[in-house]
């Protein structure tokens, strides 16, 4: 049985994705906690209501600058391995890691960024893909290493762009697919189905890690 931490800044709706998907397939796994950088974090509700632990470490405690920023990685980390972590989920996490940290969770940390990287990596991603011209966007979940919105890739999820598309309309069609993709990608991981080759991640079994 593995320990699956996941991190949250807000709603938390691929947290609550994995949550359902994880008791529904009953995945040989249990989510051990949710943990928030946000006090307000609307998905802190949501895990506690299903007999989740939680738990806040509020980044704005600890100011600003580079130490600040290694003070609350410390401090996060110290909360995260207290639950004895097989693997950490960043879902809608909103915190840039030092390399400390990435490297404390490296091949054991997972994230789901709203482009098909390594497009768009950052901010605004489906605004920029509209402006780009761009006819398909999407989703990746990849690990996590200290270059921002890098690492291995999982999965990747497409969907059209369509004539008259926003970043609204277009980031609702993308969640959807996250819903789909991001609970099949951890499940791939507490199962031991995935084969990590340099750049590449590859599903023992051979099974489809494009969501379409």
């Amino acid at each position: 049985m593995k320990n699956i931490v996941i991190l949250i800044s807000g709603r938390g709706s691929n947290m609550e994705a994995i949550v359902k998907a994880c008791a529904a397939e009953q995945w040989p796994a249990r989510i051990a906690a949710v943990i928030s950088n946000r006090p307000d974090a609307g998905g802190l509700a949501f895990a506690q209501s299903h007999g989740i632990p939680t738990a806040v470490v509020d980044h704005k405690a600890f100011g600003r600058g580079d130490e600040a920023r290694a003070a609350f990685d410390a401090e996060l980390q110290r909360v995260i391995d207290g639950f004895s972590p097989d693997l950490v989920v960043l879902a809608g996490f909103m915190r840039i890691l030092t390399a400390g940290f990435t490297g404390h969770y490296e091949g054991r940390m997972l994230n789901i960024h709203p482009s098909l990287l390594p497009a768009f990596t950052g901010l605004h991603t489906h605004q920029r893909a509209i402006e780009s011209g761009c006819r398909v966007a999407g989703a990746t979940v990849h690990f996590v290493t200290a270059e921002l919105d890098h690492g291995p890739i999982v999965a990747q999820a497409v969907v059209p762009v369509l004539d008259g598309d926003d970043e609204a309309t277009l980031g609702q069609r993308v969640l959807q697919q996250e819903h789909r993709m991001y609970p099949s990608a951890v499940r791939w991981f507490v199962e031991g189905a995935l084969q990590i080759d340099g750049a590449a991640v590859r599903h023992r079994g051979g099974q489809s890690q494009l969501f379409s």
